[in-house]
């Protein structure tokens, strides 16, 4: 729970670019925010969490990471396609924190700092079960797990983050 008022800030503004980068009339999303709730989500990490992780680590850590919208859009293309082409529902999205490995050469500036990375879920059926209703005969049913990983499919990492790495909502 360390970093879920980041990543909470994060899916929130990626959704709502999402949503709206398609062209086409949609509803607003339920899960909007005012600016203020925005505004205080951040403030609230960068007081409760972004000095002590930073500490941890002895330099500035990242608290926000950027993608482009069109980006985004190709990243869900790819899913939906990776997915149709593995017989796999992508139904969603997951973003995870994570943290680049100390090394300099390959990562350079990210090097041991917090990123997000995305990856594509779906639905799972589980293992059959005895139907518990019926004990004269042996009927099975089968359960459906939402949203696990769709490990098939490859995530996507390596946003921006900009420079330096700490970024204010709303700061211009």
């Amino acid at each position: 729970m360390k970093r879920i008022y980041f990543a909470t800030t994060i899916v929130f503004s990626l959704l709502s670019l999402i949503s709206c980068g398609t062209g086409e009339n949609h509803e607003a999303p339920s899960q909007l925010i005012t600016q203020e709730m925005a505004k205080n989500l951040n403030t609230k990490y960068i007081n409760e969490r972004s000095g002590v992780i930073s500490q941890s680590i002895n330099r500035e850590d990242a608290n926000a990471i950027w993608y482009s919208i069109e980006e985004l859009e190709n990243y869900i293309h790819y899913i939906k396609t990776e997915g149709e082409n593995k017989g796999i529902q992508v139904n969603g999205i997951r973003f995870y924190l994570g943290v680049y490995p100390n090394d300099t050469v390959t990562y350079h500036e990210k090097s041991g700092l917090t990123t997000i990375f995305l990856s594509p879920t779906k639905r799972r059926a589980t293992t059959d079960k005895p139907n518990s209703q019926n004990t004269n005969k042996v009927a099975l049913k089968t359960e459906t797990e939402e949203n696990v990983d769709a490990t098939e499919i490859q995530p996507l990492n390596f946003g921006g983050m900009g420079n330096p790495p700490k970024i204010e909502y709303g700061g211009n």
